[in-house]
């Protein structure tokens, strides 16, 4: 079977609290693993008033004690933003306390704007930055040297996954020279998605960690028992990528009726681009729409990410999202 998988942006809904936010996560992780996901990933962004999740690792925590099968990581912690023996304790703290069950995906984006990178105080140092934090904490997970000058305590010998993510070229370039897993951010920049599994296939140099290329495709899925509720809720996304870009980002807001009624239709379409690899509708479409992303990019793995405003309907589009997996691949 394929593996699918959920990430998750622990999303404020409008008229929530992250309180609530972190909550739905908890029983949304619970569900996720009742239906079979591999892993349930958590995303690092700050300064995001829709966002609860920016304390990453605190949060995998949170979800992998309340569940016990399903693995739980980043997808992912922005490494430019910390100390690589810092990220290594972190993690390496969660493998000790969750054996076998996380997973750590990097990306080199900030996560946020730039006066927010600011209070963060750290930066790339250089265009060879981000490479080098990334083989360092790679090295933190192995077993440790003799005379090594610095460990990761917990962490050494702990052999966390290390992914690569990317939106770009230079995701899939150092995922391939790296011998690193892959997973591409489909759900929100597909532009330059099948060159970059092109990219990462062709290039791929295997790894300790990696004997082979492997490549997670992402998808946004909006589903329910009608196809009319199912575009419904997908307005609430739709409101967010253009608050987003129009400098006004916020909780994630109540679906409307109307989607032409909140902007004009070059932004509305350029926000449908940026969300074009999606499944949308009721569970026939949904399914039909996921198979032929499948046989159009042939995945490794699917993660599946749900930005829905009512937690209720959010459950229900990834139980069906999973049904239709299982149905595809099972």
């Amino acid at each position: 079977m394929l593996p699918y998988s959920l990430l998750d942006l622990a999303p404020v809904p409008e008229g929530g609290t992250a309180a609530e936010a972190l909550a739905n996560t908890r029983d949304l992780a619970r569900h996720a693993e009742d239906c079979g996901f591999a892993r349930y990933w958590l995303a690092e962004h700050h300064n995001m008033p829709g966002i609860a999740s920016a304390a990453t690792a605190v949060v995998i925590g949170h979800v992998a004690a309340a569940t016990s099968r399903i693995r739980v990581g980043a997808g992912g912690v922005m490494l430019p933003n910390h100390a690589p023996l810092i990220i290594a304790e972190q993690f390496g703290t969660l493998a000790t306390l969750f054996p076998g069950r996380i997973d750590l995906g990097v990306g080199r984006a900030p996560g946020t704007d730039m006066a927010t990178m600011r209070a963060i105080r750290r930066g790339m140092d250089g265009p060879d930055h981000f490479p080098r934090a990334v083989t360092e904490l790679i090295g933190y997970f192995r077993p440790g040297r003799p005379g090594q000058p610095v460990r990761a305590v917990p962490g050494e010998g702990t052999e966390v996954p290390v992914w690569m993510l990317g939106s770009s070229l230079y995701g899939a370039e150092l995922a391939a020279h790296l011998g690193l897993p892959y997973a591409f951010a489909s759900h929100f920049a597909p532009a330059s998605l099948a060159q970059a599994i092109e990219v990462y296939r062709r290039g791929f140099l295997p790894s300790e960690s990696c004997a082979a290329p492997r490549f997670m495709l992402a998808l946004n899925v909006f589903a329910a028992d009608s196809a009319a509720e199912a575009r419904y809720l997908m307005t609430s996304m739709q409101q967010a990528f253009i608050n987003l870009r129009s400098g006004r980002p916020g909780p994630l807001p109540r679906p409307v009726a109307d989607i032409g009624a909140v902007a004009p239709p070059g932004l509305i379409a350029a926000v449908d681009q940026a969300l074009s690899c999606s499944a949308v509708g009721d569970p026939g479409m949904v399914r039909d729409q996921i198979a032929a992303l499948i046989e159009r990019y042939s995945p490794d793995e699917v993660i599946f990410t749900a930005q829905i405003h009512d937690h209720a309907a959010r459950l229900r589009s990834v139980e069906i999202a999973a049904e239709a997996m299982m149905s595809l691949t099972g």
